[in-house]
C-alpha cells in the first residue's frame, strides 16, 4: 500500500509539473509583455482551490488534465466552455458590473504568450534530460545496440538487401552503437552506405536515408501491458508481464515485427512463445480481424516500461530531444497516411492510457519516469503549436493573419472557432478515456459479458512451459 501510494504521489508531482510549466510560460510571458491576468489553473471546471492574489485568481481545477491561464487580451471569449466561468471572483468578491475595455495588445506580443508554454515545455524537458544524461538510466533494447527489429518489405531498405536481425555496424564510414545513432545518420543523408553483422560476417549495403526512417523499427520487448478481454491472445492464457518471445516458429524482435507476422495469419491458428517470470511457455492463437481497429489483431496492449536494469545508459540531452520529436513526427505522420491512420489511431492513448503507463513507468524505475516525462513534455510542446483554435497554434495563427492582412480576426470568429474545437477536444478526450478504461482496466471484461461477447477462458489453452532445452515443445 504504501508503494502505490508513494508511487502514485510521484506520478502526480511528474505529470503536474509538465502541466505547470506550460501553464507558467504562458504566464510569465504575460506578465512580462503587459497583459492582463485573470486566472492561473491547474486543471479545468469547478475549483477544488482557489485563491485570489493581487487581482489574479490561482486554483486547482477538478479535472486534472491539463490547465490554463485566463487571458481577456488574449483569448476574448475566456473559453468559458472549457475553463467554466465566475471563478476570478471568489464568492465575496464580485465581478464589476462594467469593466473598463482593456487595451488591444499588438499581435507580436501575443504569439510570444501563445508559444510560450510550449517553450516552457521544451526548457523543463532539456533540464530532464541532462537529469537522465547525468545520473543515467536503464536501457531499451534499442539503446544497447542497432539491431534491425523490422524492416518494411515496401521500402528501399529491403530492397537494398536490409533485414530483421541484421546488426548495423557503421554508416558511411562512421560506427554507430545503438539504434537512435543508426536513425540520425540516416537522417542526415538521402543515400547512405550501411555496414551490417548478419550471421557472424559483414556485409555492405547502399540503401537511402531520410526515406527509409518511418519503415524501419530497432529491437524491442514485446512486453504485454494487458489482454483484451475475450481475444485470442486473452483465451491463450497471455498476462500482463509476459513476454511474447515467438509466433509460428520464428523469433520475436520487436513489436513492428509481430503486427506484421499476425497481420499476414488472419484466420490461421499459430503457436505463440512467449516468457513469465524468465519460464519459457507457449500456447495457440488465432489472429482475427477487428472491425474497430481494421486489422488483424491478436488482442495484446504493449507495455512502455521495456527496460534493462544490468545495463545503464547515458544518453545525451540532444540525443533524447531528437528520439522524442522523432516519435511524436513519426506517429503524426502515421496519422495522417490513410493507410496507416486507422490502425495508428486505435494505439494511441488519451489521459488515462498516459497516467496508467506513468504508474507502470515509476514502478519500474524512477529515472525511466523521468526520461518519459521528458517525452511528454517534447510531445506537449509540438502538439500545442500545431495551428488548431483552442491550442496555442490556433492563437499564432489568428496573430499572424492580423499582421498580413492589417486588420485583427473578429473576436466572435475567434470565440466561435475555439469553442466549437473545445467541443472536439472535448469529445476526443472523453473517447479516449473510455477506450482505455475499456482496454486497460476491469471495466473492459464487464461491457463484454453485458454485450454478450467472449469472456476470459472460453476456449482457453493452457500454456505449456518449454522442454529442457529451451525450445517449445510441439
Amino acid at each position: 500500500m504504501l508503494t502505490m501510494i508513494l508511487t502514485i504521489a510521484i506520478v502526480a508531482v511528474l505529470f503536474g509539473m509538465t502541466i505547470f510549466v506550460h501553464e507558467f510560460g504562458h504566464f510569465l510571458a504575460a506578465r512580462k509583455c503587459g497583459f492582463v491576468v485573470e486566472t492561473f489553473s491547474i486543471g479545468f471546471g469547478p475549483a477544488l482551490w482557489k485563491r485570489k492574489v493581487n487581482g489574479i485568481v490561482y486554483k486547482i481545477g477538478i479535472i486534472p488534465f491539463g490547465g490554463y491561464v485566463s487571458l481577456p487580451q488574449l483569448d476574448p471569449s475566456g473559453m468559458d466552455l472549457v475553463q467554466g466561468s465566475g471563478e476570478s471572483t471568489g464568492e465575496t468578491d464580485p465581478k464589476p458590473e462594467a469593466p473598463a475595455p482593456l487595451p488591444v495588445m499588438p499581435a507580436w506580443k501575443r504569439i510570444i504568450v501563445s508559444a510560450a508554454g510550449a517553450v516552457g515545455n521544451m526548457i523543463f524537458a532539456i533540464i530532464l534530460a541532462w537529469i537522465v544524461f547525468i545520473v543515467g538510466k536503464p536501457a531499451t533494447p534499442a539503446e544497447e545496440s542497432a539491431l534491425v527489429g523490422y524492416v518494411a518489405t515496401n521500402s528501399g531498405a529491403y530492397a537494398s538487401g536490409l533485414r530483421i536481425g541484421d546488426e548495423v555496424r557503421s554508416v558511411n564510414g562512421e560506427a554507430v552503437q545503438n539504434w537512435m545513432d543508426f536513425l540520425m545518420a540516416c537522417s542526415r543523408f538521402k543515400t547512405v552506405e550501411v555496414v551490417v553483422s548478419r550471421k557472424g560476417g559483414n556485409l555492405a549495403l547502399t540503401m537511402p536515408g531520410e526515406e527509409s526512417l518511418y519503415k524501419m523499427d530497432g529491437k524491442s520487448l514485446c512486453m504485454i501491458l494487458s489482454a483484451d478481454a475475450g481475444m485470442s491472445a486473452d483465451r491463450a492464457g497471455l498476462k500482463r508481464g509476459d513476454i511474447i518471445t515467438g509466433l509460428d516458429g520464428q523469433e520475436i524482435i520487436s513489436r513492428a515485427q509481430l503486427i506484421a507476422l499476425v497481420s499476414e495469419r488472419k484466420g490461421k491458428m499459430v503457436p505463440i512463445t512467449f516468457k513469465r517470470n524468465d519460464v519459457v511457455m507457449t500456447g495457440m492463437v488465432t489472429p482475427d480481424y477487428d472491425e474497430s481497429a481494421r486489422l488483424v489483431r491478436i488482442g495484446v496492449q504493449f507495455n512502455p516500461t521495456e527496460v534493462d536494469f544490468d545495463r545503464i545508459v547515458h544518453p545525451t540531452p540532444m540525443s533524447q530531444i531528437k528520439a522524442h520529436s522523432m516519435a511524436i513526427f513519426k506517429t503524426l505522420q502515421a496519422l495522417t497516411t490513410p493507410s496507416q491512420s486507422k490502425a495508428t489511431s486505435k494505439q494511441v492513448g488519451g489521459p488515462l492510457a498516459i497516467l496508467i503507463s506513468y504508474y507502470f513507468i515509476v514502478k519500474a524505475s524512477l529515472m525511466v519516469a523521468v526520461f518519459f516525462t521528458g517525452f511528454l513534455n517534447v510531445n506537449l510542446a509540438i502538439l500545442n503549436v500545431m495551428p488548431i483554435p483552442v491550442l496555442d497554434g490556433g492563437h499564432i495563427v489568428f496573430c499572424l493573419l492580423e499582421m498580413i492582412f492589417r486588420r485583427r480576426v473578429p473576436p466572435k470568429v475567434i470565440a466561435v472557432a475555439t469553442n466549437i474545437f473545445a467541443v472536439l477536444l472535448i469529445g476526443v478526450f472523453a473517447l479516449l478515456t473510455y477506450r482505455d478504461a475499456l482496454r486497460f482496466t476491469p471495466l473492459g471484461g464487464l461491457a463484454n459479458k453485458w454485450l454478450g461477447k467472449p469472456a476470459p477462458g472460453v476456449e482457453q489453452v493452457q500454456p505449456t512451459p518449454a522442454g529442457p532445452s529451451g525450445t517449445t515443445p510441439k
